[in-house]
Parts: C-alpha cells; structure tokens; sequence
C-alpha cells in the first residue's frame, strides 16, 4: 500500500486526555447508576474500549452494527440495522458510542432504536462532532470530545477503504489515495 502525505488533526495525546475527560464528565452525570454502553460497529470500537476504562461506573457492554456508507465516504441517509443489540435494554440507561457525528442520520436512527427497545433514557457520546455536515434537525452529542471542519478524517478507528483503524491518531489526507 502506498503511504501518501498525512495531516495530523488531532493527536493521539490530546485524544487520550479528552477521552479521560469525557470519562469524568460521563462518570458524573450518572452519578453512580449503573450503564448500558452500545458501541457502533465498526469505527467507534477503538475510541470505545478506551472510554469504558475511563468511566468509572458498573457498566454492560454491547456492539450493534449499521450500515449507511458502505465503501462510500459519504452517508446514504438509509440505515439499516446490520448486527442488532445482543442484550435485553428494557429499563437501562444506555450511552450509545460512535467515532463521528456528521449528517446524523445514524445517531438519530439508533437513538429511536434503542428507545423502541425499552431504555429507561438513551444519550449518546461521540469523539467527534462534525455540525456543518447535519441534515438531521437538533440532534447535538450528549457528549462530545472535538468539534471538527467538514474534512474526510481517518485513524483511531475511523477508515478509509476499511483501512487505517489502527492508526493512534485522527489525520486527513492531503490528497485522497484514488485506490488503497
């Protein structure tokens, strides 16, 4: 694979020390109730196995999976559900977890889904908010770690081509590879 040029945007210090802030901030507004965390599949897995050893809180654990790209770096606007929740809601306080917000069409679709489900409350917690690209009316993260510009970004998680997850920090490309 051809290594192309990388702009770093956001550190993997600065994400470790916001991802401990939001462990703090989630800590104490639940305030000792016990959490129902749901991870988006795939992209939030890495920025989720962090947080939960952030928050200090009894927490269950589970992974639902969407799809609305594909391979595309642009949202459908059709979610679909891939992998559903594999535990009983009914009654929980559920944080759902992504890597990014931007049009909203996925948060606001699993936010409905897990209320259906019979969640006590559902919030919803993303590393990163991108507002600009919204198509979905007043949906703002219960908690956010950084508020970015409308570029394609990838690392710690997030990909491109289903590659790059594994890099500890948030980049752009300053040119799009045209294949990975």
């Amino acid at each position: 694979m051809e290594d192309h040029k990388k702009r770093v945007l956001i550190s993997t210090e600065d994400i470790a020390q916001e991802v401990a802030r939001l462990g703090r901030e989630i800590h104490d507004f639940y305030n000792g109730k016990p959490l129902y965390i749901l991870a988006l599949l795939r992209g939030s897995f890495i920025f989720c196995a962090d947080l939960v050893r952030a928050i200090d809180l009894p927490c269950r654990i589970g992974f639902m999976t969407t799809a609305s790209y594909g391979h595309a770096e642009h949202s459908s606007g059709n979610v679909e559900v891939v992998t559903d929740i594999p535990d009983n809601i009914e009654g929980a306080e559920v944080l759902v977890v992504d890597d990014i917000i931007d049009t909203g069409y996925t948060m606001r679709f699993v936010l409905q889904h897990v209320l259906n489900k019979g969640a006590a409350s559902v919030r919803c917690c993303s590393l990163l908010d991108k507002p600009s690209r919204r198509k979905v009316d007043h949906l703002v993260p219960d908690f956010c770690g950084f508020t970015i510009e409308d570029v394609f970004v990838v690392g710690y998680g997030l990909n491109y081509g289903d590659y790059y997850r594994n890099v500890p920090y948030i980049f752009n490309f300053e040119e799009l590879p045209e294949e990975i």
